[in-house]
């Protein structure tokens, strides 16, 4: 098994010689190599058994740092930049030769963020070179949010995790680029819409969920469970699934049976806190003894955006 530690010289050295390391940052664990060698670029594909087809997000430790490989031109994109990072905002921006094919399979275009975690920021410093970095799991299974979750699911496959303690926002980076001369929202995430478009006004929604993404996440299957999932309103799935040991994700204030797992993403009905908790309570009622995990949206506003965009892709 991989070992856990905060030796950021070590996690440097490895990745400086091809190999894969774990790293935190605010929104999930990523599976990071340096994005301009190409065939530690495969190692992460091959690693987390991800299609080709689904492009990779570039982390670097600064905006200088980021026009080195990227276009950052338009002046919305160059608001946001200003504004968000670092923080759980990627960007797509065209790419420079200098980014393999590999990392944005085939397209144009490169997604870049600056993470908002001191331990990363250092690392990158430290390199001075750019991490592809994925979530440290499994295609299509639920993201890491603790060095012990990216252990658990691959472990023998990586050298190192940087433990950089949880994850403080929970969910993957909103990815935002221009396309036709717009604005648009291309994966739901960490940063709401409504402060995007407090930036730089009206954006469209393009959330792709065919098998020809141009973002990451946008595939219409992903973080999926090994058990059955069901949205909707908790109390109308439990009559349609009777007899059936059930785990309830639910948010806000709720009684439920002392019969069923319950999982309330966040009591007082705060979508940050709820946040928080997804990727790690889908992945208790993952593995829990319940036949089933039955869950209700969040309210469609900030947060509550990504969240529900995370739980349909979760029940594919």
């Amino acid at each position: 098994m991989s070992k856990i530690g905060q030796d950021i010289e070590l996690a440097a050295d490895l990745l400086q010689k091809g190999k894969l390391v774990a790293i935190p940052t605010e929104t999930v664990y990523g599976l990071a190599a340096n994005a301009l060698d190409e065939k530690a670029v495969l190692t992460i594909f091959q690693a987390k058994a991800r299609p080709f087809f689904d492009p990779l997000i570039v982390h670097v430790h600064s905006v200088a740092a980021a026009r080195r490989y990227g276009l950052l031109e338009d002046p919305r994109l160059v608001k946001l930049a200003e504004k968000f990072w670092p923080g759980p905002l990627t960007l797509l921006l065209p790419k420079k030769d200098v980014i393999p094919g590999l990392v944005t399979s085939g397209l144009e275009q490169v997604g870049i963020r600056i993470p908002a975690h001191n331990m990363t920021l250092r690392l990158l410093q430290q390199l001075d070179l750019p991490l592809a970095a994925p979530s440290a799991n499994p295609f299509g299974y639920v993201s890491p949010t603790e060095p012990a979750h990216v252990q658990k699911q691959l472990g023998n496959q990586i050298d190192y995790i940087l433990d950089g303690g949880p994850c403080t926002v929970g969910l993957e980076s909103s990815i935002v680029g221009i396309e036709d001369g717009i604005a648009c929202v291309f994966r739901l995430g960490g940063l709401a819409l409504e402060d995007i478009e407090k930036t730089i006004g009206p954006v469209e929604l393009r959330l792709n969920q065919s098998s020809n993404p141009k973002a990451p996440g946008q595939l219409k299957s992903h973080y999926a469970q090994k058990k059955p999932l069901f949205l909707g309103d908790i109390k109308k799935l439990l009559k349609l699934h009777p007899g059936k040991s059930s785990a309830l994700l639910c948010f806000g204030p709720a009684n439920y049976s002392a019969d069923h797992l319950v999982f309330n993403l966040s009591q007082k009905g705060d979508p940050e806190e709820a946040a928080l908790n997804l990727f790690r309570f889908l992945r208790q009622a993952d593995e829990s003894n319940a036949d089933v995990v039955l869950c209700e949206f969040l309210p469609e506003a900030g947060l509550g955006r990504a969240i529900n965009d995370r739980l349909r892709r979760a029940a594919g």
